[in-house]
């Protein structure tokens, strides 16, 4: 479910420190609850998932196109990611995000972990078109029965090429890409996460 801007904007995420200059596209509220340290076991969802066993066609089908139009026109070269054409957010870092836990690698995504909090973990990406960030917020649910979590999309385009790719994206994205990647991370987190008020009876 897509949630406005604002309600991110004004949660006191760590993620504000580092993105003055970024761009917020995106926020959406992921299915699943849980309990309050359950935020690691997001991450591992998030980071372990491969597109290109997505159970959404659209999903495949989008990345595996997007994949090739890199390769054939060079989005995706090492010298345009990170620590390359951009340099990486780690050497943005406090202290205190410095010296904590990065997090879990990627599987299948080409992201590179930031730092991971008891409530809030974030990774970042980089190629011709973009610099973007991908954050994780473990929010508490309204009605108090335990937490979910809530993604925020944040993205820095490079010049006219980037503008003209994250507009070209953006109704494929809102109207297929993300309703496909939550409809597998329900799916997934249905089957990690037993169905019980696990913030009550505690870890597994």
């Amino acid at each position: 479910m897509r949630v406005p801007n604002a309600d991110h904007a004004s949660r006191p995420w760590r993620i504000h420190e580092l993105t003055a200059d970024f761009r917020l596209e995106d926020v959406w509220a992921l299915p699943g609850h849980g309990g309050p340290g359950d935020l690691p076991r997001a991450v591992e969802l998030i980071t372990s998932y491969d597109t290109a066993h997505s159970t959404s066609f659209p999903v495949r089908a989008l990345f595996a196109v997007r994949w090739k139009l890199g390769a054939l026109f060079g989005w995706d070269e090492p010298g345009d990611g990170i620590g390359g054409r951009v340099p990486s957010l780690r050497d943005r870092l406090p202290p205190d995000l410095r010296d904590a836990p990065s997090g879990p690698v990627f599987h299948g995504l080409p992201f590179t972990p930031l730092y991971l909090l008891q409530d809030e973990w974030a990774a970042e990406i980089a190629n011709r078109t973009m610099h973007g960030i991908v954050h994780l917020g473990w929010i508490p649910d309204a009605t108090g029965s335990g937490y979910h979590a809530q993604m925020a999309v944040y993205a820095k385009p490079n010049g006219r090429l980037g503008e003209a790719y994250m507009a070209a994206i953006r109704p494929f994205r809102h109207l297929l890409v993300y309703p496909g990647l939550l409809r597998d991370y329900e799916r997934r987190w249905a089957a990690a996460v037993p169905q019980r008020n696990r913030w009550r009876s505690g870890p597994l």
